[in-house]
């Protein structure tokens, strides 16, 4: 009676334990999503910086012709 008592134990703390693996693997993925999306804006941020930098040096261009 005792070895079906501790593979039924056994078997319990493996589940219990990839719970536990699972549940921060959800969260590191959702800390990486959020990760991901504020790069992204940054990323959009800079590019709309960067155009209207160009425009401005293409009027500066063509004030000075």
């Amino acid at each position: 009676m005792f070895w079906p008592m501790l593979a039924i134990a056994l078997g319990f703390l493996g589940i219990a334990v990839l719970g536990v693996l699972g549940i921060k693997v959800f969260l590191e993925a959702q800390r990486l999503g959020r990760q991901v999306a504020r790069t992204t804006q940054r990323i959009n941020q800079a590019a709309e910086d960067l155009e209207r930098a160009a425009v401005d040096l293409a009027r500066t261009g063509e004030t000075l012709r």
